[in-house]
């Protein structure tokens, strides 16, 4: 909402010295997001004049046509001779009245006038287009004034270009602030001054002489009014102050009915519509449309219409989408800026001031993909009461600048719904801020937003009317402690109740991310939605469990309709996109919610919890059972370098195995071993993929799984070659863990290393190596560390060695040499039992 400073103080009495900043820092005090202060006409300088164009003379030597005119600026140029100006627009004929710029003047953007020789001859300034004063952006030519205006006059009062304009982005629970009523009601509050409310008017009560209208949908409609104006000219202009408040405010003059409805709307924030009487065919309904029935809309597109649209309809059909957009068939015609033939222009109108539902308003616009000044104002709510007041403000112009006559009938179809109470403890204000206003203050900050208050220690409201935001306790305490200021709200921490920390779920989560981020990833935020294009790209197959998802009914994005079934999509694009910005060496991570549907009741209905109680043990047990299952995941992408090169050496490329080492740095997190085997899942590619394992209740339970992707899933994703790509599930992996991690031991006794080489089948996976050697071990094992494999010809076809490094340590005592060999040797026999391996050289 644009705001001009100069029409702003027609409802105020702002402080003489208050400028636009001053203003702008009083309202975002009372909760408004003023973005910005437009300085309009800043570095203009005079002569700025009106001037009479005296003759024409065409010169026709040039590639285009240039005009050399005579213009009388009477005495502001100081001899009272006319000025010779060369000028190629061609809008305007002797006699007209324009704006000329006089030399030593400067035009906004530090252009300065001066007189100067151009197409053989010598041009003394210039006559002036609305772009080149910064009214408009509009460049088909000259601005021609009307023809009441002297010659001399200085137009940059004329046509008001110094101002200032408060740029306000409103909120969707402040649309009374889509209006100079609004904002001048919150800058009154805030400087503590009257408002002079423009919609104070005085009203004729309605009769049974004013167009018919009737009302088919009540809860779409419950209020309409309906004026006539007779006898207007066809040829009438919108004034000057008209069009440039429009103009500064944002909006384009058309013609003066036109004009005249977007000002009031502007004024009061009440959207009007004008119709052609000659054109409307009995009585005006509302109703909702019938399916198929068509609709030609001012902007000249052919709608088809929806069983939903609310609709204003003649006898012939429907004649506009209601609080949207009218239709082309009742259009004003004959009052624009260059006047058609009078006999063919309008000379009566009905104009409508109704309140339509704000819902259905919103639904109608995006339905039809048209958005309107009216339909903003509509959909964020408009006061019910409004309207009769600002259809007689349109009355009272259109009488004044048209020259018409107010028809004697006003109708006034349905009623405004009743005004909403609400009721509120006097120190409820309090209790939510923290701070003690006390009752007078609560009273007299509500009153001052428009409420009537009754009561004591429990005060009864009555919210205005254009304030449907207004509906609980909550919102009156808003109200409260926003004029008071939220500068002034006291920095108080919550004291949380004793006893209470993370919980186990929150405590591994952390661990993770922390385990990862030290081990050099980069943690990786993303959107949880997913499309069906990015599961074909990740080639996974139909009856997989991650093609089953959970469908959102409004997603924000038509190819993302979807919740995610994996991490890899999010983690995976944003490898693509910071590779693609020059990033090459990449190790992201991720940790968050998978959404499965099968942890859903299909028949449970979704709940809507209540904000004024805690739920009670029914209604959480419904929602939960709405609810799809939503595991916790962690998942890794790594692609490019791991090590990077230097003086010290070559660097090493990120391999599948880092994207398993992955895996392990969350399993020690979590104090569980990971069971690491040979796996193949898409997108993974089938011979460089372990599935991760571990142990629960005595049990393998499936984690995840890690690897390289599969190299069509690379080309398809656009990631770079050889990514690699992990990712396990978190609840899973607590559960294995069975309770909390134990602190390592420390020890202060020197460690024992022992190396073993044991040959074993190529089919033996190195993970059943480890775990008998761990298991013959016993107790004095600290760890193991596979150092070396080895295939070749002196061990055999079909055979590898597998070189272990054994650290023995007792935590009472330092060990000898007998015992850390019959550690070793105990762990050797174990292997050779359970996986057939033998010493290497033996």
């Amino acid at each position: 909402m644009r705001v001009p400073l100069s029409w702003l103080r027609e409802y105020v009495d702002l402080p003489a010295g208050q400028t636009g900043r001053d203003v702008q820092a009083k309202l975002i005090e009372a909760g408004l997001e003023v973005e910005a202060v437009e300085q309009l006409g800043a570095g203009l300088k005079g002569p700025l004049v009106v001037g009479e164009v005296l003759a024409v003379e065409e010169l026709t030597e040039f590639k285009k046509p240039i005009r050399y005119c005579q213009v009388d600026v009477g005495d502001a140029n100081g001899t009272g001779e006319p000025q010779n100006i060369v000028c190629g627009a061609r809008n305007f004929a002797v006699g007209d009245k324009v704006v000329v710029v006089l030399p030593g003047a400067v035009l906004p953007g530090d252009f300065a006038i001066s007189a100067r020789k151009t197409y053989g001859k010598t041009s003394e300034g210039m006559i002036c287009s609305a772009s080149e004063l910064g009214m408009s952006d509009e460049h088909d030519g000259i601005i021609v004034l009307p023809g009441e205006h002297e010659p001399g006059t200085d137009a940059i009062e004329l046509l008001e270009l110094v101002d200032e304009v408060l740029d306000i982005a409103v909120t969707p629970d402040r649309g009374y602030c889509l209006s100079l009523r609004g904002v001048a009601r919150e800058a009154a509050t805030a400087y503590g001054l009257t408002l002079r409310d423009p919609a104070l008017l005085d009203v004729p009560a309605p009769n049974s002489h004013g167009h018919p209208v009737e009302i088919a949908d009540a809860e779409g409609c419950s209020r309409f009014t309906a004026r006539t104006v007779t006898g207007l000219a066809p040829e009438a202009h919108s004034p000057l102050w008209l069009q440039r408040r429009l103009q500064k405010a944002g909006m384009r003059p058309v013609s003066l009915a036109v004009d005249i409805t977007n000002y009031v709307m502007l004024e009061v924030g009440q959207p009007l519509h004008a119709y052609d009487r000659s054109r409307i065919q009995g009585a005006i309904g509302v109703r909702r449309a019938q399916p198929g029935e068509k609709l030609v809309t001012l902007d000249g597109a052919k709608r088809v219409l929806d069983a939903e649209d609310l609709v204003i309809t003649d006898a012939g059909g429907p004649i506009g989408l209601a609080g949207v957009m009218g239709g082309a068939g009742t259009e004003i015609a004959g009052t624009g800026d260059v006047p058609p033939d009078a006999a063919a222009g309008t000379t009566e109108v009905v104009i409508e001031a109704a309140w339509f539902d704000p819902v259905s308003i919103a639904r109608t616009g995006r339905r039809h993909k048209l958005s309107s000044e009216a339909a903003k104002r509509f959909e964020r709510g408009v006061d019910p009461q409004a309207g009769p007041a600002a259809a007689q403000r349109a009355v009272d112009l259109l009488v004044l600048l048209a020259g018409g006559t107010a028809d004697a009938g006003v109708t006034v179809a349905g009623a405004p719904p009743q005004p909403r109470t609400v009721t509120v403890a006097a120190d409820h204000p309090d209790r939510i801020a923290g701070v003690a206003y006390g009752r007078e203050t609560v009273v007299r900050r509500l009153r001052q937003v428009g409420c009537e208050v009754q009561g004591t220690d429990t005060l009864t409201v009555t919210v205005p009317s254009w304030r449907p935001d207004l509906t609980d306790p909550n919102d009156l305490a808003e109200e409260v402690i926003r004029l008071e200021g939220y500068e002034n709200l006291p920095s108080t921490l919550p004291r949380p109740p004793a006893g209470q920390g993370l919980t186990a779920r929150q405590r591994l989560h952390r661990r993770v991310g922390r385990a990862l981020a030290g081990a050099g990833y980069v943690e990786a935020l993303n959107y949880p939605f997913i499309g069906e294009t990015v599961l074909d790209q990740l080639g996974i197959e139909a009856g997989d469990e991650r093609r089953s998802v959970v469908t959102l009914a409004n997603p924000l994005s038509d190819t993302e309709p979807a919740m995610r079934t994996t991490l890899l999509p999010g983690l995976l694009a944003a490898l693509r996109r910071n590779h693609s910005r020059g990033e090459h060496d990449l190790a992201l991570f991720e940790t968050g919610l998978v959404f499965r549907p099968d942890g859903r009741d299909p028949s449970a209905a979704s709940v809507r919890l209540p904000v004024d109680r805690r739920p009670d043990a029914d209604e959480l047990t419904a929602l939960d059972a709405a609810l799809p299952r939503q595991p916790r995941r962690v998942a890794v992408a790594l692609a490019g370098s791991r090590e990077q090169a230097g003086w010290w050496g070559r660097g090493r490329p990120a391999l599948w195995a880092d994207a398993v080492e992955a895996a392990r740095t969350v399993a020690r997190e979590a104090g569980v071993r990971l069971i690491v085997r040979q796996g193949q899942l898409a997108p993974w590619h089938p011979g460089r993929c372990a599935a991760l394992l571990a142990e629960v209740n005595g049990a393998e339970v499936l984690l995840g799984h890690a690897g390289e992707l599969h190299p069509r899933v690379v080309k398809a994703l656009g990631v770079p070659e050889r990514t690699c790509a992990m990712e396990l599930e978190l609840d899973v992996l607590e559960e294995a863990a069975g309770g909390p991690v134990p602190a390592p031991r420390v020890s202060a006794f020197p460690v024992a290393t022992q190396d073993v080489a044991l040959v074993v089948d190529s089919s033996v996976p190195a993970e059943r190596v480890e775990a008998a050697l761990t298991a013959g071990a016993g107790e004095l094992l600290e760890s193991l560390r596979l150092f070396d494999v080895f295939s070749g010809a002196q061990i055999g076809e079909g055979r590898k060695s597998l070189a272990y490094a054994l650290r023995f340590r007792a935590h009472d005592r330092t060990l000898t040499v007998d015992e850390a060999s019959a550690a070793r040797d105990a762990a050797v026999a174990a292997a050779a039992a359970e996986t057939g391996a033998v010493l290497r050289g033996t």
